[in-house]
């Protein structure tokens, strides 16, 4: 398992450690990945994801995993989230027309 958001894309990231001497010596930033459980309420079902505490902050901000999935980019997303984002696409279309 990558250490990467599955909805953002936030990977690890690398650098320097710099001494008081000016010394450098390579480290890695890591992105604070969480395991949740979000609701997806027109598939009107439970998903589980790994994403970055932002990302939470974000799907919060946005008013729930449905719109996070509407309104983000599809290159952004994993391969997971990109199939949910079409089948929440597909439920909202439907929706409107039965």
């Amino acid at each position: 398992m990558s250490r990467e958001c599955e909805l953002t894309g936030k990977a690890v990231l690398t650098g320097n450690n710099v001494s008081h001497a000016n010394n450098k010596t390579k480290r890695r930033f890591l992105p604070n990945l969480v395991n949740v459980t979000l609701i997806s309420e027109a598939l009107n079902r439970n998903v589980r994801l790994r994403i970055s505490a932002n990302a939470l902050r974000s799907v919060e901000h946005r008013g729930g995993l449905d719109a996070f999935l509407i309104k983000a980019d599809a290159a952004e997303l994993s391969q997971r989230a990109r199939l949910l984002k079409k089948q929440v696409a597909k439920k909202l279309a439907e929706q409107p027309a039965a």
